[in-house]
């Protein structure tokens, strides 16, 4: 099962917003419309929107109406600064469009169908690499998990939240494969609820035993000592190993400090973003009010109380006992070893 895909001309999604009610999927023959897709949620999960987003740009260089290459080219870069205002905080979805425009610019094209031709064909490379980055993440992270451990994760970063496989859920999908018994705490991730729908969904389907748990929870099981090992996901991660991610990540690494529950974060090489020297410069998304006054149409709020709805918060690196990557599980200091990994993805992948 495939996130996102290219199908018949279209870009094909699931849409995450019916989960886990019905399973459907949605089609898009318009670059816009993949971008206004990653902004309302059809898609979300940092390596599944850089995948999204690649094939958004595919289909607009099937999209441009133009015969030559210079007018194609012109009609791409305004599709990338689109696709790029999509949500600003997941550095994978500018990282795909960056990369997608590296091929539109090479110089050994003839014709603008062949410009056309090498972006279709680098989206369903980005896709498929993917897949691949985050089994060899599950394999690397998979060994953290003992029999009998109890793992708390945080929002959801499975399949769904990539092309497929998944990272932090990823490392507990391998673990699982490997034939290992563990249980899994699942926080439901208010406001849009993406552990209790979405993770369990996963976890569910795959029969590994799991309970959803309230995010205020967390610090009482694990003063209980009923927690062994926090595993999330990550939007962005600066180079001194600063993490982005889901709101309510940085309570739970805090926590997990507090009470000595090793904190890891999983995420692909194209995540880290060597460019951004802490987390302190990473734009933070404000998600509409609604989300919270009236999660999935049902009122909670009045409308006329004020609401904040930040979608990520900043985990300080110190709180990290180490990040898993393609590359292998990356240990302080971060700041090093971080840029090492990324050299190491780049010349195993030669992009």
């Amino acid at each position: 099962m495939r996130t996102v895909e290219w199908s018949n001309g279209r870009v094909r999604m699931i849409d995450q917003r019916r989960l886990p009610w019905e399973l459907t999927y949605l089609e898009f023959e318009d670059y816009r419309e993949v971008a206004q897709a990653i902004t309302d949620m059809v898609v979300r999960g940092a390596p599944a929107i850089g995948a999204t987003a690649a094939f958004g740009m595919a289909l607009a260089a099937q999209q441009a109406p133009a015969l030559d290459m210079g007018s194609v080219i012109e009609f791409l870069e305004v599709a990338a600064l689109i696709m790029k205002k999509a949500r600003p905080t997941a550095v994978n979805l500018a990282w795909a469009v960056d990369r997608m425009m590296r091929v539109a610019h090479d110089d050994v094209y003839s014709d603008a169908n062949e410009i056309r031709r090498a972006m279709l064909d680098e989206a369903q490379r980005i896709a498929d690499e993917d897949v691949l980055i985050n089994q060899t993440m599950g394999r690397h992270g998979a060994a953290l998990i003992k029999d009998g451990d109890t793992v708390l994760h945080h929002c959801n970063t499975g399949a769904l939240a990539t092309v497929d496989y998944g990272t932090a859920l990823g490392v507990i999908r391998a673990a699982f494969e490997q034939g290992k018994k563990f249980h899994v705490l699942l926080d439901e991730t208010r406001p849009r609820m993406q552990g209790g729908r979405l993770s369990a969904w996963e976890l569910h389907r795959l029969g590994q035993p799991f309970e959803v748990i309230p995010d205020s929870a967390a610090g009482y099981y694990m003063r209980r000592g009923e927690v062994n090992l926090v595993l999330v996901g990550a939007d962005r991660i600066a180079a001194n190993g600063d993490t982005v991610n889901k709101i309510g990540t940085y309570m739970l690494s805090v926590l997990a400090k507090e009470n000595k529950v090793p904190f890891y974060t999983v995420a692909p090489t194209s995540t880290i973003d060597l460019n951004t020297p802490s987390g302190d410069q990473i734009p933070i998304e404000d998600r509409p009010a609604d989300e919270v006054r009236t999660p999935y149409g049902n009122p909670l709020i009045p409308e006329e109380y004020p609401v904040r709805n930040p979608a990520f918060d900043i985990t300080p690196q110190r709180y990290l006992a180490g990040i898993v990557t393609e590359a292998g599980i990356i240990h302080p200091p971060f700041r090093e070893n971080l840029t090492k990994a990324v050299a190491m993805a780049k010349a195993a992948l030669k992009v």
